[in-house]
């Protein structure tokens, strides 16, 4: 009999496993914060499965629109399936398909860190705002702020030298508030703000949790063979063990900075 594999790809399980444990809660945070409403017009770059962008379309109903901005095809492909209203669009933070003053909010969450040209998309982001629009960024704070995810850093650390457990901290690159404050400046954000906002990861289980990062393109997939993932497994079920809740649950607090300024 023949049996038919499903194929997971790596877009999907980001949606099906990341976006509930981490990202989905600072949808409507981000919202809040670029004072997301009734008949705006939004964009939200980086808009990767469309977390943000179908929270912001709850929020603008009918008299309103929002487009999601993503360079990752298969990211995109799985945010349609989500939403025909919202306008999905391929395109770089650096170089955004749209005229000037386009959009009363413009919102991103946990993409800027990995932006080629942050300066550039910062100086893009605002260009396409309308006059008296609001910009909200979102991105890592400091790996240090985030006890669980510190732990697996150096636990990779451990086992498999810096190499690996760089490509793990990179997304914590941007967790310092004093240099955002001076790309702001740069850029020409002169009231730029920057809050702590705490938020928490919560996974099924440690195996869960190391699966799943096991898959991720952005961080360890394809660094680790198969032999190296159950030596981590086995020694993250020690390490991660103080994470661990009654239900056997794994949490522990992520805080996010989230830049947000006004264009005049």
């Amino acid at each position: 009999m023949n049996m038919q594999q499903t194929v997971h790809f790596p877009a999907e399980i980001y949606d099906e496993f990341f976006v509930p444990a981490l990202f989905e809660q600072w949808a409507h945070i981000v919202a809040d914060e670029a004072g997301v409403w009734l008949n705006q017009r939004v964009l939200d770059v980086a808009c990767g499965t469309g977390v943000l962008a179908c929270a912001c379309a709850e929020r603008v109903g009918g008299g309103g629109s929002v487009v999601g901005l993503d360079t990752n095809e298969e990211m995109l492909n799985v945010a349609r399936r989500k939403s025909s209203s919202i306008e999905w669009r391929s395109g770089r933070a650096e170089l955004l398909p749209f005229p000037d003053e386009s959009f009363d909010a413009v919102v991103s969450q946990f993409g800027f860190m990995f932006f080629e040209d942050r300066l550039a998309a910062l100086r893009e982001m605002m260009r396409v705002l309308r006059p008296n629009g609001r910009l909200a960024v979102a991105v890592c704070d400091a790996l240090d702020h985030s006890p669980g995810y510190a732990v697996l850093a150096e636990l990779l650390h451990r086992l498999f030298g810096e190499q690996v457990a760089q490509a793990f901290r990179a997304p914590f690159t941007c967790g310092d508030p004093q240099p955002l404050f001076t790309l702001c400046s740069k850029a020409g954000i002169t009231n730029a703000k920057i809050m702590r906002h705490d938020g928490r990861v919560r996974f099924a289980s440690i195996s869960s949790l190391i699966s799943t990062e096991r898959a991720c393109v952005w961080t360890l997939g394809g660094l680790l063979d198969d032999e190296q993932f159950e030596q981590l497994l086995d020694q993250a079920k020690e390490s991660l063990q103080p994470f661990v809740t009654a239900d056997g649950n794994v949490a522990f607090v992520m805080p996010a900075l989230i830049i947000t300024a006004g264009k005049p």
